[in-house]
């Protein structure tokens, strides 16, 4: 496709003009229930990144669940500083047989309590008249609960270490502050799992409780040393009656309480109208990032709430989204699978959606951690690997350390790989070079360091090799989960990683390096393939039977190695993976799987199978406050999960679908509605990201698209599709410079 540098026939390029309007959250977007919720699950989320609260109950009470992201139980597990602690054991035990071996060391120690994210307690009001309705307002991130006799408004402050209540007119109304259950034993070990158990499990003693005439507190001691506290102080106010709250770790200090304190009561000085007011103002900017407007209007819906929950759950500054991120359960139990970090998908999956929706700031909080923590995975490299460069633990506490698992991923050589990818696309997106030289480049090239050592080894066909390799979640933790051969999952992050640290070694002037990874690269092996193109797990491995982790599929979407726009080679392969999911069925799906499904039918162009995907998952798998709780809670049959353990990975990944339909650019050629539906004829976005720092805004009428602008963020060589014609489009655009293309009406 030649690249024209001129305007096109039927395609006229304006330098300027207004903007596609934005389609800002509106009522429909956001939730309204007229029964109240009774489980912590269902309830209205809030948050800032760092505190998070969730609303739920009639009145009787009216509960406030309350958390920290940083609240955490960070027992260090002995048994990963033993001596038989090493990949060189760990492979000796498994062509040994010593299964048992394995077990005990490796996923034992998960089933204990700790280490976990521990919640942080709730306050509940007992207010006077009738329960009559609840809603969130996603434009302000605003809990409103409606009673007979008073209106119950709740926020956290988008900015601010703090929440607010406000119930107005005054209305008989009371309050408690309730600590949880840590304190005490109990004789039930924990089961480990998705559910370790009871909260007491963690032996903590009685929180130190304090009360005043206008506040309550309590002071927290947990594990090593950590300590939290919680303060809620009250007051009459014009019209009614405000509360505000907050929570302090020792984190950030030898004294929470009095920094709880401190924080709620400034809060209180300023006024809930003045709180109130800068708080929207944030989220009134957040919202303009980007916006989208489709025909389908679940899937419209959908995309605004998941926008809004990664808006309340992602913020710079703050730790990064963990399974639960800052809504841990409010049920007396540890928090399902101890709301840790799992690397093989569920934090990956949660910030997808950041760089095209055109939330960069937010993403980096993620990155920022991964490169805060690096000095524990180096260590941990080195002490159990025993080789050079960057690999990082599976499943991770705050800082970063291995808590166990299932051993074959919990410890896979390509982690690090898969979380490199996230700083790929950040400088991609962002065309940042500081990040690239700084962030971006020095990641991938550690993490490359450590594949290149990983492996050395070469097989019978002379091509580099994995000693074993695995692919989650194939075989779950059975002996047959380790491959001899190496599985299309940790090759396509292997080759990723080198040619993805080859281009940025030259985009940073590193010419020798470069070469280095170009030459590293080209001695691994090609992608296994059955008779009929299909990606296979590993050589001679099909997938079998249905199964939750498209892990082999990863050199399709996310990465990119195998794309549609390479023409018919690759779009048979495309066609006959996605073929063979469709044979096996969805039988042993979770929510993320049909969020994940969405994705790759996007990148293949389908847009009538990405839109199924996203209804499915947003009808099925999701509970009324929009959570994705992994089972279908249809009763339709969608899978046969049927449980309800709630993580946030499927929620995020569904926003990334809708965006892959709407905008693509990950070949460096910019596409607008490449893979929607035939029959949404009106559809429209503004401002979504595109690789090179480009902001994209179009509208389509009428099935045809009717303008397309483009602003360019950093400037350059703007490479497009003309969604008019068909033909590749070269533009030249200078820093902050607008395009608007039209079809010309001549």
């Amino acid at each position: 496709m030649r690249a024209l540098k001129v305007a096109l026939a039927g395609l006229l390029c304006l330098d300027s003009a207004a903007a596609i309007e934005p389609n800002l959250p509106q009522p429909q977007h956001g939730l309204r229930f007229t029964t109240p919720a009774t489980v912590w699950d269902e309830a209205l989320p809030l948050g800032n990144g760092m505190l998070g609260a969730l609303v739920w109950g009639d009145g009787k009470p009216l509960r406030i669940s309350l958390d920290r992201a940083d609240l955490w139980d960070l027992r260090p597990v002995p048994e990963f500083h033993s001596p038989e602690y090493n990949f060189r054991q760990m492979l000796a035990w498994h062509r040994a047989g010593r299964h048992e071996d394995l077990i005990r060391l490796y996923e034992e120690p998960y089933k204990r309590p700790a280490p976990t994210k521990i919640p942080a307690g709730r306050l509940e009001l007992a207010v006077e008249g009738a329960f009559e309705e609840t809603s969130l307002d996603l434009r302000r991130a605003l809990a409103t609960v409606r009673f007979e006799k008073a209106l119950v408004e709740v926020f956290v402050h988008a900015l601010e270490p703090v929440g607010m209540i406000r119930i107005a007119p005054r209305a008989a109304v009371s309050l408690k502050l309730v600590a949880p259950a840590f304190a005490g034993k109990v004789e039930e070990p924990a089961a480990g799992g998705i559910g370790a158990g009871d909260l007491r499990q963690l032996g903590y003693p009685a929180p130190e409780e304090s009360a005043g005439q206008t506040w309550r507190a309590y002071a927290q001691q947990g594990a090593e040393g950590f300590r939290y506290a919680v303060y809620v102080g009250w007051r009459e106010a014009p019209g009614g009656w405000v509360a505000a709250w907050s929570i302090a770790s020792s984190f950030e200090g030898s004294n929470p309480p009095a920094l709880a304190r401190r924080r709620a009561e400034t809060a209180l000085a300023s006024g809930f109208p003045a709180m109130l007011a800068s708080h929207a103002r944030w989220w009134e900017a957040y919202w303009q990032a980007s916006s989208v407007r489709l025909p389908n209007p679940i899937l419209e819906r959908q995309w605004y709430l998941e926008q809004y929950k990664f808006g309340a759950a992602a913020r710079r500054g703050a730790p990064p989204i963990s399974l639960q991120a800052i809504w841990t359960a409010d049920d007396g139990k540890l928090p399902p699978w101890k709301g840790d970090y799992h690397h093989d998908l569920n934090t990956q999956l949660s910030y997808w959606p950041c760089y095209s929706a055109n939330h960069l700031e937010e993403g980096l909080s993620y990155l920022d951690w991964l490169w805060k923590t690096r000095r524990t995975a180096f260590d941990w490299t080195k002490r159990f690997f025993g080789l050079p460069g960057l690999n990082v633990p599976m499943t991770a506490d705050l800082n970063g350390a291995q808590i166990g698992g299932w051993r074959q991923y919990t410890h896979s050589a390509t982690t690090a790989a898969w979380l490199a990818h996230h700083f790929y696309l950040h400088w991609k997106y962002s065309r940042d070079r500081r990040f690239l030289v700084e962030r971006a480049y020095p990641y991938l090239r550690d993490a490359a360091i450590f594949l290149e050592a990983f492996t050395a080894q070469r097989g019978p066909d002379g091509r580099r090799s994995f000693p074993v390799s695995s692919s989650p979640e194939i075989n779950d933790n059975r002996p047959e989960a380790w491959f001899e051969t190496v599985t299309n999952y940790d090759l396509a992050l292997a080759r990723w990683l080198f040619s993805a640290a080859a281009e940025l070694a030259a985009e940073a002037g590193r010419s020798q390096e470069a070469a280095r990874w170009r030459t590293v690269l080209a001695e691994l092996p090609e992608f296994a393939l059955s008779e009929r193109g299909e990606l296979l797990i590993a050589k001679d491995y099909p997938l079998k039977a249905s199964h939750r982790h498209f892990s082999h599929l990863m050199a399709i979407h996310p990465l990119g190695l195998i794309d549609w726009s390479q023409g018919p080679a690759s779009q048979r392969i495309i066609r006959a993976s996605l073929e063979q999911l469709e044979r096996l069925g969805s039988d042993w799906w979770t929510g993320y799987s049909f969020s994940w499904l969405a994705n790759l039918a996007a990148r293949a162009r389908d847009g009538e199978k990405a839109e199924r995907a996203l209804e499915i998952f947003a009808t099925a798998f999701t509970l009324r406050n929009s959570f994705h709780v992994n089972g279908d809670q249809s009763g339709k049959g969608y899978s046969k999960f049927t449980y309800r353990p709630f993580t946030l990975e499927g929620n995020f990944a569904a926003a990334a679908g809708v965006q892959e339909m709407l905008l693509q650019s990950h070949t460096g050629v910019i596409r607008v509605f490449p893979a929607i539906p035939p029959g949404w004829a009106d559809a429209a976005f503004t401002t979504l990201r595109a690789e090179g720092a480009f902001l994209v805004s179009a509208l389509r009428r009428g099935g045809k698209v009717a303008e397309l602008e483009i602003r360019a963020e950093r400037g350059g060589r703007c490479r497009l599709e003309s969604p008019f014609t068909g033909r590749l489009l070269e533009l030249e655009l200078r820093p902050g410079e607008r395009r608007r293309l039209v079809q010309d009406p001549i």
